[in-house]
């Protein structure tokens, strides 16, 4: 087969498999794990051909005109670059982790043919994004994982959290998308083409004539869908949905499309250094508050949630720098073991009894119950906190790197503020993710929580799938760094010493101090006496999570509620605690600018269809109702009133002839 063939049917397999799944589903469940599996795996091993095949080398571009629309035509194409190969296999990979750790999760769910045949449908949305050539067609895969994060997130439906959480996550992505579709037909307009080449083109040229409008309509669609300041707060509240529904949209999906459509199409936000000071500026914001909020939050997948916020910001800081070949490359290391840390906090959840929004002051020492979720989060997180050799460290280096060129001048058309913007707001979040990432480990697995009834050994497809993702969490980024060069535009990923030797150091001191302040708190502080822990049946790790969301409780016992006074967060945090943990208020900022207005807005249509428009319409119904009414009186169905009313009729007529004749 040709490569155009061969990534062509990358996408369209997944879609496939949804598709087999969702009617198979009812009447041959036997084959619903093995459609949820086998597609995504076949998909992972064309996707690792086509990038062979690539190598790094010239793009491999194909297209074909799916209808006549005119002066700008839509056409089916293909555009594949070692990003794009890179990135299709990372998604694939990723998709089909999620896949065989979900036979085990949700083995028992009811629902599980339509959430598997739903993941399969994200992937393929995702990798037809990764491959489009075309923006139309790109923009076809960014709305329908829009669609399925809106079902996937609100899978336990009966829980008004996850009803709510899917609902708002829809709403954000959509107010960013509007203006996205806006400047997705001005960008095709100015270049004549929904081709992304011809984009490309007509913007080395000089032919674009609204670049600084252009670009920041498209940022508001990438702030959107990547979870970026000030349209981030979907994703924390997402966590109401599955643990591996938020291990695909972190770490390979949905949110990395945003920072992947950027990279993309860098060059149209090149040529605007407003757009690049405003790209920097809303990286910044984002690592720094996402890393602020992940330091205060008391459940594990929140303290996930806000951490992938922050490493999309470093991802955008890259871009903002003019380095694409290092946002990449961190989204890729950053895809391994976030994929990582999400699935071994379901692990977790399950071990612990605690609910889906898993409280980490409620978690026992669960070192010994998980010893697979403990060795590979361990791994997963000192990727997180950059700590070297581990692959985070290599990515977010050259994240650092890029920005320290920037901010010297050394990388042309990148205004200097950028560069040091980004370098300022990195290091700062360097700090805080080791320290959110030590507090993580201490909380999860050293604390004095509850000891929640053991569920036994977890089933074997997800613990083999926590070390088959520990490998490219530990080995990922030494390699990629002497061996991706070509596929990253032959950019050079070797750590510089300057910037290593920073952000190594504030990353060390992050965590030092977190262990510190954990430390004095769990010695001095006064411990409440925990409840006693009732037993609860052992079940299906999905079905506990889904029950515990809706009773608003731990799963397992009554626990006392108030916040763990061991928790070095609120030392390290102070004031600033209840803040951070509250995400700023954003939330509450959004409700006074936004949903009030239109909810006041709303009642004052009500009121004026109630009480103006109905009046009108009753009173222009009143009249015919009354003469109706009164017609209706006449008609008694009596002959002798009938022969009556003819004969009064005939009189009156007759006087009135006669008094008409006598007057004239």
């Amino acid at each position: 087969m040709t490569t155009t063939t061969l990534a062509v049917l990358v996408p369209l397999l997944p879609f496939l498999g949804a598709a087999a799944g969702l009617l198979l589903g009812r009447i041959a469940p036997g084959f619903v794990r093995p459609l949820a599996v086998l597609p995504s795996l076949a998909a992972l091993a064309l996707a690792a051909i086509v990038a062979v095949r690539q190598g790094g080398e010239a793009a491999i571009d194909s297209a074909t005109e799916l209808t006549p629309t005119g002066s700008v035509p839509v056409e089916l194409a293909l555009h594949i670059d070692g990003f794009a190969a890179l990135v299709a296999v990372l998604v694939a990979f990723v998709a089909t982790c999620v896949q065989i750790y979900s036979t085990g999760y949700l083995r028992d769910d009811p629902r599980y043919p339509s959430y598997a045949a739903l993941v399969s449908l994200f992937t393929s949305a995702m990798l037809l994004v990764v491959y489009s050539g075309d923006l139309i067609v790109l923009l076809v895969g960014w709305e329908v994982m829009g669609i399925c994060s809106y079902f996937l997130v609100g899978h336990y439906w009966e829980t008004p959290e996850a009803r709510a959480a899917s609902i708002k996550a829809f709403l954000v992505t959509k107010l960013g998308d509007v203006p996205f579709l806006i400047g997705l037909f001005a960008l095709a307009t100015d270049a004549g083409s929904f081709r992304i080449a011809e984009v490309l083109s007509t913007v080395a040229s000089g032919g674009l004539h609204h670049p600084t409008l252009i670009a920041l309509l498209l940022l508001a669609g990438v702030a959107g869908k990547s979870a970026q300041f000030p349209l981030h707060t979907w994703l924390p509240d997402a966590m109401a949905g599955p643990t591996p529904v938020s291990a695909l949209i972190h770490a390979a999906t949905m949110v990395a499309a945003g920072v992947y459509f950027v990279a993309r199409l860098l060059p149209v936000f090149e040529a605007s250094s407003s757009a690049m000071v405003v790209l920097a500026v809303m990286a910044a914001l984002t690592m720094a508050g996402s890393g602020l909020a992940a330091l205060a939050q008391d459940d594990i997948k929140r303290v996930l949630a806000y951490s992938t916020i922050g490493q999309l910001g470093y991802m955008t800081g890259a871009l903002a720098v003019g380095d694409r070949g290092a946002a990449v490359f961190h989204l890729l290391s950053h895809g391994a073991f976030k994929a990582l840390l999400f699935l071994a906090a379901g692990v977790i959840i399950h071990a612990s009894g605690t609910n889906s929004l898993a409280a980490m002051s409620r978690m026992g020492n669960l070192r010994a119950r998980v010893p697979d979720a403990f060795w590979t989060m361990t791994v997963a997180l000192l990727a997180l906190a950059a700590i070297p050799p581990f692959s985070g460290f290599f990515s977010k280096e050259s994240v650092l790197g890029a920005a320290e060129h920037a901010a010297t001048g050394d990388t042309a058309h990148i205004p200097g503020a950028a560069g040091w913007i980004v370098l300022v707001a990195g290091l700062l979040a360097a700090l805080l993710t080791a320290a959110y990432a030590t507090r993580l480990w201490l909380l999860a697995f050293h604390g004095e929580g509850v000891e929640a009834p053991d569920h036994g050994r977890q089933p074997v497809a997800m613990n083999a799938v926590l070390w088959v993702l520990a490998v490219p969490s530990l080995a990922l980024g030494g390699l990629a760094y002497r061996v991706l060069p070509g596929w990253f535009d032959g950019h050079d990923l070797t750590p510089t010493l300057t910037t290593s030797v920073l952000g190594t150091g504030v990353a060390l001191v992050g965590g030092i101090v977190t262990y510190g302040a954990w430390r004095h708190t769990t010695a001095f502080a006064a411990r409440a006496p925990l409840g006693a822990v009732a037993a609860h049946p052992e079940g299906d790790a999905g079905l506990v999570e889904a029950e515990a969301i809706a009773s608003h409780t731990p799963a397992y016992g009554d626990v006392a509620s108030a916040p763990d006074p061991a928790d070095p967060g609120r030392l390290l945090l102070g004031p600033l605690h209840r803040h951070a943990a509250s995400g700023f208020h954003l939330d509450a900022v959004y409700g006074a600018l936004f949903v009030r207005p239109v909810l006041a807005a709303a009642s004052l249509v009500r009121f004026l269809d109630r009480e103006v428009v109905d009046t009108y319409v009753r009173g222009a119904g009143t009249l015919p109702r009354l003469l109706g009414a009164a017609v209706r009186r006449a008609q008694t169905g009596n002959l002798q009133t009938y022969v009556s009313a003819l004969l009064a009729g005939t009189v009156v007529l007759t006087v009135a002839v006669l008094l008409v004749a006598t007057g004239a």
